[in-house]
């Protein structure tokens, strides 16, 4: 069939029907008909499979959107995206709210990276998403936004990983203020591996998810990827390296200047933080805030807002998000 559309075998009121045929259902409907019971959860009317037939049947409204679900799953399907309850929850809540959902098929089809141990395709998920991955590609400096659970440190990791994989840089840097301690790491227990990585462990997971932890190892004992806290920057000139700030809402604005200027010949810099999880003590302002007045507009420089749209963890991550944005626009209501 040419598009999804054309998988539409007939149209009546309150009962629409959909091929199936050529398709891999398994993936489409999960195991056990996982994701079949996830669309039911979500919609009032009801999901029947027949065959190679997909029988939508509810109110029209109702019935037209599990249409627009439906085909939309069934186009990530043909792209070869696996369909979990994230992906599931975020189309399902588009398409509820009238959201565009057209431009982000393409997107879809177009691995950033292949992870070494299971060759998984790693994709964007949604449009803020591969509007970062673009503005990572067409800038020096980008500045990521967002919530918890958007994706902003992942897939500056991954990206860091692809451009080390063409040889467009030499190695990686992976750098976290250490604000729990005050940047002071001297009492704790351990050499400075140990020391700093508490602090850098959301960076591991992630290079693990992507390249594997034997070669995580590898990579840095041979300095191509290397950790460390913000205050071990200063002083140092990075060139030819994917440089990643992480949780940049807990720096200063002289700290940002300074991690800024480390960037050398043939540097690109992702800086990534939640505004609304700032953990600095007493009067300080968080850096990622005051540069944006200062640097937007500046030419090589991007920012990208990631909002709770963009959230690709757990459907209830979502929810809170959601929940703490409501309960802070209701406590500044009353100041």
């Amino acid at each position: 069939m040419s598009t999804q559309a054309d998988r539409v075998t007939s149209r009546n009121p309150g009962e629409i029907r959909i091929s199936l045929a050529d398709l891999d259902q398994f993936a489409l409907l999960g195991g056990r008909d996982a994701n079949l019971r996830l669309l039911e959860d979500f919609f009032s009317g009801t999901i029947t499979v027949r065959g190679d037939t997909l029988l939508l049947r509810g109110s029209d409204d109702e019935t037209e959107l599990m249409e627009r679900v439906v085909l939309r799953l069934i186009g990530m399907v043909d792209h070869g995206q696996a369909l979990d309850e994230v992906s599931i929850g975020y189309v399902c809540n588009r398409c509820a709210n009238d959201e565009s959902l057209e431009d982000e098929v393409e997107a879809d089809s177009e691995p950033l990276f292949f992870a070494t141990d299971t060759r998984r395709a790693i994709r964007a998920k949604t449009a803020g998403q591969s509007a970062y991955i673009e503005a990572i590609r067409n800038h020096d400096v980008v500045f990521s936004i967002g919530p918890a659970g958007t994706g902003k440190t992942y897939l500056a990791v991954v990206l860091a990983m692809d451009y080390l994989k063409r040889q467009l840089v030499d190695r990686v840097v992976l750098v976290r203020p250490a604000v729990e301690a005050g940047e002071q790491l001297g009492f704790l227990p351990g050499d400075l591996q140990e020391k700093i990585d508490p602090y850098l462990r959301p960076l591991y997971d992630a290079l693990s998810d992507t390249i594997g932890p034997s070669r995580i190892q590898r990579y840095m004992g041979s300095g191509i990827i290397e950790a460390a806290p913000l205050a071990y920057m200063r002083g140092r000139t990075l060139n030819k390296a994917f440089v990643i700030l992480d949780e940049a809402q807990n720096t200063t604005l002289g700290q940002m200047k300074m991690f800024l200027t480390r960037l050398g010949y043939q540097s690109k810099a992702v800086v990534t933080g939640d505004i609304t999880q700032i953990d600095l003590r007493g009067e300080s302002q968080s850096g990622l805030v005051r540069v944006r007045k200062i640097l937007e507009g500046t030419e090589g420089v991007s920012f990208v807002e990631l909002g709770r749209q963009d959230v690709v963890r757990h459907p209830l991550v979502r929810r809170i998000v959601e929940a703490f944005r409501l309960a802070e626009e209701a406590e500044n209501g009353k100041e």
